[in-house]
């Protein structure tokens, strides 16, 4: 085979295997989409239950600190159903 002729060969496999690479990135790149799409909804749903919990903690810091005679009544209302989960 001479030189040129491999040159006929080699110009559609390289443009085969450039296509196929072209695709597989693209799969890639989705998938890291996909996953930074949850991770970010993840993040976005801890943040939520870490604001409900500093709320909770602060109550139970006033109640804690508080020796006013409210307290039995901030007791009774922590005592209500949680929606921490």
């Amino acid at each position: 085979m001479h030189d040129w002729q491999a040159v006929w060969v080699l110009i559609p496999m390289t443009a085969i295997l450039a296509g196929v690479a072209k695709r597989w990135l693209d799969l890639k790149a989705r998938q890291l989409d996909t996953t930074a799409k949850v991770a970010g909804e993840q993040a976005a749903q801890y943040a939520a239950k870490i604001e409900r919990l500093e709320a909770h903690v602060a109550v139970l810091n006033r109640i804690v600190t508080d020796r006013g005679t409210g307290l039995a009544a901030e007791i009774e209302a922590l005592r209500a159903p949680s929606t921490l989960n």
